[in-house]
């Protein structure tokens, strides 16, 4: 009971706040209905701040899950720095998001940054990364993709070790020769729960994204960058409307049931071998 009070209570008073005009700050509040959805769903900010999040998430998940996945066979593969390897390759998520977004912004300074840099040595003109609505967002995917690679590849790496070995010999007796053959029939077949784990986790962390935004474009230039997260900490906490701000809230947390539920769903299916 306790723990369903510690866990709902909070989820309640975001709902019931979402139906007022409070203020933070303020001494009183009306009870105003569905005005506040109302207003959100007229929003032309919050639409573009959901297009931009869904599009980091389109961008963020795919990309992170395929690299994670193949570092990980890499590393499994027998190599005799694979302890130092999942070291390297963990560091961004042991890395604390917001001091690692300043390093960002200096590798990605138009004038000054590293990319640029290497981009001029090879005789390509260098890019305003951050401050260009063209290429701010995308910017930020790519750090996206940096920094949940390595979680990614913890967790396939925990599914791959626990293939039993007697599955690869058996697929080199019925003629999986090659290291694809043996991939398509038994790594690939066997990570499926864990890949379905993984895709769905990283959906969330990825819709949850605010750090790197909020440090690096504050949703700019002209909004290019604005996720729903940074919309959400804006209306709160900046212009101090918290009843809109629990509106988008709960907007937010309906996204993030759908994906628990898909996660629960696809956790419930076992290994399938075609």
């Amino acid at each position: 009971m306790l723990m369903l009070i510690v866990l709902l209570g909070p989820l309640a008073s975001v709902l019931a706040l979402s139906f007022t005009d409070y203020q933070l700050g303020a001494p009183s509040f009306s009870w105003i209905g569905l005005t506040n959805y109302q207003e959100m769903l007229a929003d032309r900010v919050f639409w573009l701040s959901l297009r931009n999040t869904l599009l980091y998430v389109a961008i963020v998940v795919p990309c992170s899950v395929a690299l994670g996945l193949g570092i990980a066979l890499l590393i499994q593969s027998g190599s005799s720095l694979r302890s130092w390897y999942r070291t390297i390759y963990f560091l961004p998520v042991m890395a604390t998001l917001i001091a690692m977004a300043i390093v960002w912004e200096f590798m990605l300074h138009p004038q000054f940054g590293l990319v640029n840099g290497a981009l001029r040595g090879i005789g390509v003109q260098g890019y305003s990364w951050l401050q260009d609505s063209k290429t701010a967002l995308y910017s930020l995917c790519a750090i996206g993709v940096w920094q949940a690679v390595g979680f990614n590849m913890v967790l396939f790496l925990s599914g791959i070790v626990s293939i039993p070995k007697q599955l690869y010999d058996a697929a080199e007796i019925d003629g999986a020769a090659s290291a694809w053959s043996r991939f398509q029939l038994v790594t690939w077949p066997m990570l499926g729960p864990v890949t379905a784990f993984v895709v769905v986790i990283s959906a969330i962390r990825s819709f949850q994204v605010f750090d790197t935004v909020h440090v690096l474009t504050k949703g700019g230039p002209s909004k290019s960058s604005e996720v729903l997260i940074h919309t959400l900490y804006i209306e709160s906490f900046e212009f101090f409307r918290s009843g809109y701000g629990a509106a988008l809230t709960v907007a937010f947390l309906v996204f993030v049931l759908l994906l628990t539920l898909i996660k629960s769903c696809l956790g419930n299916r076992g290994v399938h071998y075609t």
